[in-house]
């Protein structure tokens, strides 16, 4: 079981925060995640720009999962 967080337009385009997801992560990636979510929802999360983390670090989506894994994702922050 992960457990997924939504942050910033990610979750108001969602209208969910987080939720707990039954994924096989043995051998999987936060982008294989991404593409189930995306399923799921029947939407673009990504949209081209879009960043994760697990376990509160910022991580490529190449990065591979464990049962138990916290996994969020949103939108780069900018600022001035």
């Amino acid at each position: 079981m992960l457990h997924v967080k939504f942050f910033a337009s990610v979750r108001e385009r969602l209208g969910v925060g987080e939720m707990d997801w039954d994924f096989p992560s043995d051998g999987c990636t936060v982008g294989d995640l991404l593409q189930q979510l995306e399923a799921h929802f029947g939407q673009d999360l990504a949209g081209g720009h879009l960043l994760a983390a697990r376990n509160h670090v910022h991580v490529p989506f190449s990065e591979p999962l464990r049962d138990g894994d916290e996994v969020a994702f949103f939108p780069p922050v900018t600022g001035g």
